[in-house]
């Protein structure tokens, strides 16, 4: 692993997305990228890439994102992020706070996830129902399967 440089290509992806420019963003992930997070599972293929491309052309969410300067931790980089946005489903509000970790080799993600609290995502994205039942497997997986919903649709439409 080179720490310079890996730390370097998590900072890039992350500057490049608070900058809205999906080439820079995809330009640090290896064609075979594999990315997981609790709204969308795992993700592989050109997915990854589809996702991040779909989040950005999505209307006026008012999406802003920042990051923390990444950190190289074993044979990892390690990025605290947060985004502020509108969610389009309820015009809710949200400020997720996440945690990335990737696996970078020859200067390439090759591996990406993203870990946040589902349940504090979802009681502000849903509000009551998030608040009440949010934790609820039930939940989660509605959240995932539109996720997923989401993402094949803007993917039959390239």
């Amino acid at each position: 692993m080179d720490t310079l440089s890996d730390v370097a290509v998590a900072d890039k992806f992350y500057t490049s997305f608070a900058n809205r420019d999906i080439d820079g963003m995809l330009s640090c992930y290896d064609d075979a990228v594999t990315f997981e997070d609790p709204a969308f599972g795992k993700l592989t293929g050109s997915q990854p890439h589809n996702m991040w491309s779909m989040l950005l052309k999505q209307g006026d969410s008012g999406l802003k994102i920042t990051h923390s300067a990444p950190v190289a931790k074993n044979d990892k980089v390690v990025t605290n992020w947060e985004a502020v946005y509108k969610f389009s489903k309820t015009g809710r509000q949200v400020h997720n706070i996440i945690t990335a970790t990737m696996t970078i080799k020859n200067g390439k993600i090759i591996e990406h996830k993203d870990v946040f609290d589902i349940w504090r995502w979802s009681r502000m994205a849903l509000g009551t129902t998030g608040l009440l039942l949010g934790f609820t497997p039930l939940v989660k997986n509605k959240i995932r399967s539109q996720a997923l919903k989401a993402l094949h649709k803007f993917e039959s439409q390239q």
